[in-house]
């Protein structure tokens, strides 16, 4: 056969090899897609629903919202958030369907019809081109084999055949050839429809997910509002001023909870604040205080616990009770000399606390207060009780490890903490109801230190005693009995080396009769109308640089030396 005669023009040469380039395109973007939908394709909405995953999820979630029931906030959030994915569903199929009709089924067409079609056209075109070569070429012998000159026309039945023959295959040709290369115009014409179902893909996302979009922005407001709504929130490791505005409270109720169970059965309890509670019985309570229930029956037989949740609720706060703001002022006021001085400046602190700590801490150092008034009984000197609970309300920004913690930092602290309690009257005038809400009633205090399940064998020598608490106790508890042994032995004498000056305490333990010690505990308030502040923003009076200072009441100082 004759070698074969190239009918199209250059240009629609590389139309060609584009419709190869395009449909290849065409085909796999059809079939990503296609793989995208999450419905079944081709099926009308109610069919294609029910196979949705969104739509079995809504289900599963409105059936659990069923289970739980209104009255839970877990059942409203499953209802809520179940009728948002229903319509989520719904959006997602509308815009499935949308994409198939307007993007899918077109790309299908145009790989799988119309690039095709233009192809089988263009063999087409191959073939009858051949046949029209190889007409022409049996033309061409006839007329040698004839030995006529080539520029005379051959004659006979046969020659005018094959001269017949050979018009009509170029005839044909010429024909398929225009249609063919309509086509491929039309197709060049065409791309940009072809690029329009790219851009119709990415409207129809953006107005899905802009529906989608609208339709969370407009339950969130409503699940927002059944959480705020819920009373019953987590008060452990919260901001108190989050805590105080969603319980609509004054004060945090673990405080006033565990304050006013142990006014009923723990005020005489010896080592209240320092013996560690059982790690079980802690963590329940503090889970009970988180869900705001509270068994005051079970708990009156373990005081320890309910001060061991105090004093974790106190440290949980992401910030103390007597704010990082304040924390230098706190520290400054104790390094003064002059007690005097020392207390105006402290008093001068506690103003500036904002209001829902300033409540909080007056309730506290209030029951303090109130605690060591037995402390005979309970072993817990205003000193005792500083130690314990001090690095509870007040600590640094970035805490340090635990030997700073012991070191000049806490004994400040203490030096802080101690002449609140001891003049808690004088810092915070006026009565005050520890049982605000009145929910909190209890059976008898009895002593129950003599069978504590966790105290240690009254045989043990005194060195295998305190092996046994400082494994049995949890850390923070274990650093209260050490900071006590610090303070009262040889951390008195270290920091005094250090240039700083702390409060000798050491008065308020020492033996004597009970009325010597309320004597020496007496706040100024209660001293002669002549030794109160002679206006009432005031806690000391101000004096004339030309007249001597004179000397503190009772109340105010600290034994002599003599006298310890």
């Amino acid at each position: 056969r004759a070698e074969k005669t190239e009918v199209l023009s250059e240009d629609l040469l590389q139309v060609e090899k584009r419709l190869e380039l395009v449909k290849q395109v065409s085909h796999s973007t059809h079939k990503k897609l296609t793989a995208c939908l999450q419905g079944q394709q081709g099926v009308d909405a109610d069919k294609r629903s029910k196979k949705l995953p969104l739509t079995t999820l809504a289900q599963c979630l409105m059936e659990g919202s069923a289970v739980l029931g209104d009255d839970s906030l877990l059942g409203k959030m499953l209802r809520l958030c179940g009728e948002a994915e229903d319509r989520l569903a719904q959006e997602l199929i509308h815009f499935e369907l949308q994409v198939e009709r307007d993007v899918i089924e077109p790309l299908f067409v145009l790989a799988e019809v119309e690039i095709p079609n233009i192809q089988k056209q263009r063999k087409h075109l191959a073939k009858l081109v051949l046949d029209m070569d190889s007409s022409r070429t049996r033309w061409q012998q006839s007329v040698k084999s004839s030995g006529l000159a080539s520029n005379l026309q051959p004659s006979g039945a046969k020659a005018d055949a094959l001269r017949e023959e050979m018009e009509e295959a170029a005839n044909r040709v010429e024909i398929c050839r225009d249609q063919l290369s309509a086509d491929m115009y039309n197709f060049v014409a065409k791309e940009v429809d072809y690029a329009n179902y790219f851009q119709t893909l990415i409207e129809v996302q953006a107005e899905y997910h802009r529906k989608s979009l609208a339709l969370l922005q407009n339950i969130l407001p409503q699940i927002k509002a059944q959480q705020e709504a819920w009373m019953e929130k987590p008060s452990f490791g919260k901001p108190l001023e989050e805590h105080l505005a969603v319980s609509g409270r004054e004060i945090a109720f673990p405080v006033e909870a565990c304050v006013t169970m142990l006014l009923e059965h723990g005020m005489q309890e010896e080592g209240l604040f320092r013996v560690a509670p059982s790690a079980s019985k802690l963590k329940k309570l503090k889970a009970a205080l988180d869900c705001c229930v509270v068994d005051v029956q079970e708990y009156s037989a373990d005081p320890h616990a309910i001060a061991g949740a105090l004093k974790s609720y106190l440290r949980e706060l992401p910030e103390p009770l007597m704010t990082f703001e304040l924390y230098e002022e706190w520290i400054q006021a104790s390094n003064i000399p002059e007690q005097e001085k020392r207390l105006q400046a402290l008093w001068s602190a506690c103003e500036k606390l904002p209001k829902a700590n300033y409540n909080n801490i007056r309730y506290l150092i209030k029951f303090l207060a109130k605690l060591t008034e037995y402390q005979d009984t309970n072993k817990m000197t205003p000193s005792n009780v500083a130690i314990v609970l001090g690095p509870n309300l007040l600590w640094p920004q970035a805490d340090g490890n635990m030997t700073e913690m012991m070191t000049t930092v806490s004994l400040q602290i203490v030096g802080i903490i101690e002449p609140l309690i001891q003049h808690a009257d004088w810092f915070f005038p006026g009565d005050i109801e520890f049982n605000v809400t009145g929910n909190y009633g209890s059976p008898m205090h009895v002593n129950h230190n003599a069978n504590y399940s966790s105290m240690p064998s009254p045989d043990m020598d005194h060195t295998d005693r305190r092996q046994h608490d400082q494994a049995r106790r949890p850390l923070s508890v274990a650093t209260d009995n050490m900071m006590l042994e610090f303070y009262k032995k040889d951390g008195l004498r270290k920091i005094q080396s250090m240039g700083v000056r702390v409060m000798d305490t050491s008065w308020v333990a020492r033996r004597g009769t009970s009325a010597v010690r309320k004597m020496s505990t007496t706040p100024p308030s209660a001293q002669a109308p002549s030794e109160l502040p002679a206006t009432p923003h005031s806690p000391i009076p101000e004096q004339s640089p030309d007249i001597p200072a004179a000397p503190l009441p009772a109340g105010l100082g600290f034994a002599p030396v003599t006298e310890q």
